[in-house]
């Protein structure tokens, strides 16, 4: 296991850094990081592995990325949430040239594993027109409608993996993952995931007295929300099987948009006084992940409860938002 050598690109960001620090403790001691963010952006960074700033957009960065390696992760992608994602569609489609070059260095190498983080985003849009959503089978991201933009990038990404499988024998793996959230991850400045922004508005609120927060949409849209430690064991489970087809990496508790705001409230000791933005981007009206391919083919599935990684996430938030606003007079 520790001789193997590997690349986590987008280590620099959410996922990729806990990653990064998740291999690392499974004893993977040769670790690639790539980021096209300077050091100072990195989420975390590790001196146990080899650290480089380089945008693998460009075909040549991507080649020395996987010299002499044996499996890439590919988590690099310019995201955010459904804000980023709605008002920035162009810039999400070319991250396609991430994957498309990570996939033609990794063939020329001959890389034997390439994982790649795809999202709930490629599933048709007629499914998730009602808010009580029927969870979402791998079989629905066909015929195609996702979402615009970030979700045509995820979709068409897939395929090209799936064909540099069947034409040049790379054991590409596909996870779809669903709304994943945590500690070190964005938690303010317009690409941060709803988890993040709820938990900083319950913050803020009782960091300034004025017991309010705006929620995007009417509240009633549904999602399922993966901590990261669920993401984390399903994406090592994932690249290591035999699973060739796409599968959900998500939870498949359901709530509402308001329910999720209860439940930040509940862990901040605070009721708000809720309004609500209704021409904000607010995505579908409802998504969740359908967990039984996941179940059938690696006898496991995420099982962390909201409840108990948005706590984990609130406390990491709170000690963020105290150190940067420097603020001493109010408790988590």
């Amino acid at each position: 296991m520790s001789d193997k050598k590997i690349v986590v690109a987008g280590a620099g960001g959410f996922i990729g850094g806990h990653l990064v620090d998740y291999l690392l403790k499974q004893g993977y001691r040769n670790i690639r990081a790539i980021d096209i963010k300077p050091f100072s952006d990195w989420y975390q960074v590790f001196d146990e592995a080899e650290n480089r700033v380089a945008d693998l957009c460009e075909k040549d960065n991507c080649i020395s990325a996987c010299d002499g390696v044996d499996e890439v992760y590919n988590l690099a992608a310019d995201m955010g949430g459904i804000g980023f994602i709605e008002n920035n569609k162009a810039m999400c489609m070319l991250s396609v040239l991430i994957n498309t070059h990570l996939l033609m260095a990794a063939k020329d190498a001959g890389v034997e594993r390439f994982f790649y983080s795809s999202s709930a985003c490629v599933y048709n849009a007629d499914k998730q027109k009602d808010a009580d959503v029927v969870p979402l089978k791998e079989a629905d991201a066909y015929p195609a409608m996702p979402e615009d933009g970030y979700g045509w990038e995820k979709l068409f990404s897939e395929r090209m993996c799936r064909h540099f499988r069947e034409d040049f024998g790379i054991k590409a793996r596909v996870a779809r993952f669903h709304n994943v959230y945590g500690p070190y991850g964005t938690w303010e400045g317009g690409r941060e995931k709803a988890p993040a922004a709820i938990c900083r508005k319950v913050i803020h609120a009782k960091a300034t007295g004025k017991h309010e927060i705006e929620i995007w949409g009417d509240g009633t849209q549904t999602r399922s929300f993966m901590y990261i430690d669920d993401c984390l064991y399903g994406v090592e489970k994932i690249i290591h099987s035999d699973v060739v087809e796409p599968l959900n990496l998500g939870s498949d508790e359901l709530v509402t948009i308001n329910q999720l705001v209860s439940i930040a409230e509940e862990i901040g000791g605070i009721k708000l006084n809720r309004t609500y933005k209704l021409d904000a981007p607010k995505g579908v009206n409802g998504r969740n992940s359908d967990n039984t391919l996941i179940q059938e083919k690696l006898g496991w599935a995420p099982n962390i409860k909201l409840r108990d990684g948005l706590e984990k996430t609130y406390r990491w938030i709170f000690d963020e938002y105290a150190k940067k606003y420097d603020v001493a007079s109010i408790t988590v």
